[in-house]
């Protein structure tokens, strides 16, 4: 399975999550739902808040030129909030999985999709 078909069918495709990405821990896009564009800087930004999640709540979360609150944020999974929309980042052992979700989808369920999908890499090594 390639990485766009990650973000395609196991984010995208489940209906809980609008936008989705997967980026390396050097903050480079791997692949990303169509019009979504996380930028290199950005990228190495989240990554910097897994190594010190307390940053997160201090500065909040900022992914595809949007800023959230920080809602969770610890070294394995950082949750965000801005009105009705959040996001869901989860660090493995080679990936960033970023899940955006929009008005009308469930928190949980996002985040959910996210974790899930985070084990599963997790445990086939990624």
């Amino acid at each position: 399975m390639s990485w766009q078909s990650y973000v395609d069918d196991q984010l995208i495709g489940t209906k809980n999550i609008s936008k989705g990405a997967l980026l390396g821990h050097d903050g480079n896009t791997w692949a990303t739902s169509a019009g979504f564009k996380v930028s290199p800087q950005e990228g190495a930004a989240l990554a910097a808040l897994f190594n010190n999640p307390p940053n997160a709540f201090a500065n909040g979360v900022t992914i595809s030129g949007t800023k959230y609150l920080a809602l969770k944020s610890d070294n394995r999974s950082i949750y965000g909030k801005k009105g009705t929309a959040g996001v869901c980042a989860v660090k493995t052992g080679q990936t960033l999985i970023v899940g955006v979700y929009g008005e009308g989808m469930q928190p949980g369920s996002a985040a959910n999709t996210v974790e899930k999908l985070a084990d599963y890499l997790i445990e086939n090594g990624y």
